[in-house]
């Protein structure tokens, strides 16, 4: 099922109309981040008991569609109609389903303690709107459920292969485990890694990697 609500500005870009924005990115040919699911996604989520999934700036549905082949009912959110699209068609290509919803993160409030597991992979917003949004992921979660982030941290600027370019919405270790205040953190590391993503992410990588724990 195709959700497609009011699409209102919540990331950053180029231009003045940020859905139109990453409409047209997604609607390149091919997909802008690769078909295969992130690497940290992948590491931490194949030990993860199936359950109710939520990712939040989905995108075209790489890691959403690998969550559904893990057996996890997954619900994809993001800002671009094209993309989630896409994430449709490539779930039917994987023989799985996968729920979707198009809008603005600001707008978008997932009931308390209605899923097992947020994923966030490339969520890069201005700091107050991310605090918030972490903040309602976290109270979706229910007690034992699992958070997996994946962001670029400031060091990327330097390394110019993916990302946006604005400082402000990097992402740095500390404040992160501040706004994620309640969860218990398995994993916060910043690190520097390989990303082979589509034609909008490769080659040497700054990164901040999280996986926390919502105590049962």
């Amino acid at each position: 099922m195709h959700r497609c609500g009011p699409c209102l500005s919540s990331v950053p870009s180029p231009q003045a109309d940020p859905a139109a924005f990453w409409d047209g990115r997604y609607g390149e040919p091919g997909f802008a981040y690769g078909e295969q699911p992130n690497d940290f996604l992948r590491e931490q989520a194949g030990s993860l008991p199936p359950g109710e999934a939520l990712c939040l700036a989905e995108g075209e549905g790489r890691n959403a569609v690998h969550l559904a082949q893990l057996g996890h009912r997954v619900l994809a959110q993001d800002l671009s109609a094209v993309g989630l699209a896409k994430a449709e068609a490539l779930a039917r290509s994987r023989g799985v389903t996968i729920e979707t919803s198009c809008g603005d993160l600001a707008a978008f409030q997932p009931a308390p303690q209605s899923v097992d597991l947020v994923v966030a992979i490339w969520m890069h917003l201005p700091a107050p709107l991310r605090a918030q949004v972490l903040e309602r992921a976290v109270a979706a979660l229910r007690p034992g459920g699992h958070l997996i982030l994946e962001a670029y941290t400031p060091s990327q600027l330097e390394l110019g292969t993916g990302g946006p370019p604005q400082r402000e919405l990097l992402w740095e270790p500390e404040t992160l485990r501040a706004e994620l205040d309640g969860l218990e953190l398995l994993v916060l590391q910043e690190r520097r890694r390989w990303i082979e993503e589509g034609p909008y992410h490769h080659g040497d990588s700054a990164v901040l990697q999280i996986l926390g724990r919502k105590p049962a």
